[in-house]
């Protein structure tokens, strides 16, 4: 079922059939009098679109600019030529145009009920955006109402591993080396150098020691780390188009007066 938007793009787009063969120029749109839901379509047909025809309109669909029917082309083409002089289809014109596309013209319509024209200008009388309660005629525009809606954006988390650095310092070692000392004799160590054989040989043996760095590794915590959230503002630009009605009378009108109802 085509929606209002669909219904008022559909005037003036291009006919598709069911067998993807372009059928013509969609010229209006017919809706039932009763529930004002959309019935029909006239297309230009024939040779340079000289003719009119009608295809209904259910089950039909609409994309971009392409009306998409679920008749072919060549059954379009053929259809009963009916005439729409007062922009309403005769029961009689309806009867024929339901039997040649095999719906039953009683199946869930209103046999008493014409179908209006619509082809984007409401009809003398009558007033698609309400009920015909009075001579008035109602003006609508959309209206933007921007709003903020929560989503996830992303995600984040925390991931511990371990990596390997080179750490470098400086510790002091001692050595112990051989040294060489040498004393005079003198009457204090006389008695000890005079002690033993006069010629002799001998060995004496010193142990030397040395340090060496000894590393030793200790863990210990140094801080905790933990995910949280903080909000930021910024101010995004919605660039929306909106639709407004507009009405112009035609003929003998004046200035007339504004009122405030």
């Amino acid at each position: 079922m085509l929606n209002d938007d669909q219904l008022q793009s559909a005037i003036g787009s291009t006919a598709f059939g069911s067998d993807g063969e372009k059928i013509g120029k969609v010229g209006q749109i017919y809706l039932d009098d009763t529930s004002g839901q959309p019935e029909w379509a006239t297309v230009n047909t024939g040779l340079f679109g000289t003719s009119e025809s009608f295809v209904p309109l259910s089950d039909a669909s609409f994309s971009g600019d392409r009306l998409t029917v679920q008749h072919s082309k060549d059954k379009v083409k053929d259809a009963p030529n009916v005439s729409d002089s007062d922009g309403h289809l005769s029961p009689e014109d309806e009867r024929a145009l339901y039997e040649y596309y095999g719906v039953s013209y009683a199946d869930g319509h209103d046999t008493s009920a014409g179908t209006g024209g619509f082809d984007g200008r409401p009809s003398e009388g009558n007033d698609l955006s309400g009920p015909e309660t009075d001579n008035a005629m109602t003006r609508s525009e959309e209206r933007v109402d921007v709003g903020t809606r929560s989503q996830e954006a992303g995600r984040a988390r925390l991931r511990k591993y371990v990596e390997t650095d080179q750490v470098q310092t400086t510790v002091p070692v001692r050595k112990e080396r051989a040294v060489i000392e040498r004393e005079p004799i003198t009457d204090a160590n006389i008695g000890n150098a005079a002690s033993g054989a006069d010629l002799s040989e001998e060995e004496h043996e010193v142990v030397l020691r040395e340090e060496r760095p000894v590393v030793e590794k200790t863990v210990e915590p140094v801080e905790r780390v933990r995910l949280g959230t903080e909000e930021t503002t910024t101010e995004e630009t919605v660039t929306e188009e909106v639709r407004k009605e507009r009405i112009d009378a035609d003929g003998d009108v004046g200035s007339g007066t504004n009122r405030n109802v």
